[in-house]
């Protein structure tokens, strides 16, 4: 039987861990530079994808 590699494993979330909190930075530094009515055109139409990409099955 195969041994799991915990480390690989542990690296991969901690990867994933840093892409989200660079694309969080990324996300608040853009809706600083923004005017205020184009966020809340913005956060309305990331909330409606984020619903659209969950399939039932």
């Amino acid at each position: 039987m195969a041994k799991t590699n915990f480390a690989f494993e542990k690296r991969q979330r901690e990867l994933e861990k840093k892409r989200k909190a660079e694309e969080k930075a990324q996300k608040k530094l853009a809706s600083k530079n923004r005017p205020a009515d184009e966020q809340d055109a913005d956060e309305a139409a990331y909330e409606t994808e984020e619903t659209d990409t969950t399939s039932p099955e």
